[in-house]
């Protein structure tokens, strides 16, 4: 990968996390950008559904089971626009989920690059399974811009 690609990958990703900051979660903000031909077409942060009180968390300090992750809320974002996600890259600030990893290969994003393993990797095991690049950025180590 070429140094422009690794810094636009580091500046997305460190927006991706900013964005994040908007989720009510208490146990893990996420965040996430869509780009495609260096634009962003879509963002998502995990959170309740449109309309739904914004507590993620239950009294055990459990996710509830309708919070939504930040990748399908920035893919199901960009399906009610008019733009594409076919060939685009998802910058997230976790690695996806299973369930997330099967709605990145059917919308049709090329690229997937994250910052923080998620301690379950099977969402990133079915996305190189099928097909899908994977970018681990580590902004630790990144941090001289």
């Amino acid at each position: 990968m070429d140094s422009k690609q690794q810094m636009l990958d580091l500046r997305y990703m460190k927006m991706a996390q900013i964005w994040a900051e908007n989720s009510y979660c208490k146990r893990r903000q996420v965040g996430a950008l869509l780009v495609k031909n260096k634009m962003i077409i879509s963002d998502g942060y995990n959170g309740t559904p449109s309309g739904f009180e914004n507590d993620c968390e239950d009294e055990n300090f459990k996710s509830k089971p309708y919070v939504l992750h930040a990748e399908a809320n920035a893919i199901t974002k960009v399906a009610r626009s008019h733009n594409s996600s076919e060939d685009a890259t998802l910058y997230v600030t976790t690695s996806p989920c299973i369930e997330c990893a099967k709605l990145i290969i059917q919308s049709g994003i090329k690229r997937v690059v994250y910052c923080e393993k998620y301690h379950i990797l099977d969402g990133i095991d079915l996305l190189q399974r099928a097909g899908i690049e994977i970018e681990c950025v580590d902004l630790k180590t990144n941090n001289d811009e």
